[in-house]
């Protein structure tokens, strides 16, 4: 009769050993499917300066959306290093942001760097897809303009308080 019931026994000891409790460090298992499709540009421009640039110009935006004031100097610090002496005027303006301790000035700075790289960048061009994206609430309605690898709205005027308060402008394609 024991016998009968041994292939049990682990399972009636597994059970008597649980208090029933749930561990917190369980991991859920999903999937993350989206919802929509975001277009992703593969920019390339003429001068690899320019594309080092852009580069740090998405990476300096990227900070801004996150609200990342030392993230932003960070990158900004790193754009002013990469601009020539010919290019002095976006220098100050990069290296303004860099040392600004404050998210706000730094975003005001950011709105002047993406006015002063509209034509560096939208002539450079040399292949692939940027977007240049406008919000019109930013700044007390007077509003600013940034640019993006992607024509998703990410905002970095505001941040996370209206991630996506802004639409594609124009898309500028080679």
């Amino acid at each position: 009769m024991i016998i009968k019931y041994l292939p049990l026994l682990p399972l009636v000891i597994l059970t008597a050993c649980s208090d029933g409790s749930t561990t917190e460090n369980a991991t859920e298992v999903g999937l993350d499917t989206p919802t929509e499709t975001v277009a992703r540009a593969d920019a390339e421009f003429q001068d690899p300066l320019v594309d080092k640039v852009f580069q740090n110009y998405l990476t300096l935006r990227s900070a801004l959306v996150d609200s990342d004031q030392a993230a932003a100097a960070t990158a900004a610090g790193n754009m002013a290093d990469t601009f020539t002496e010919d290019r002095a005027e976006l220098r100050t303006l990069a290296q303004q942001i860099a040392d600004a301790g404050d998210l706000e000035v730094q975003r005001e700075h950011f709105r002047e760097l993406t006015g002063q790289l509209g034509d560096l960048l939208e002539s450079g061009l040399s292949a692939g897809t940027i977007y240049r994206m406008h919000c019109p609430m930013a700044f007390d309605g007077e509003g600013g303009d940034w640019y993006s690898e992607v024509d998703q709205v990410r905002n970095p005027y505001y941040g996370e308080k209206m991630l996506t308060c802004g639409k594609v402008e124009e898309t500028i394609q080679m």
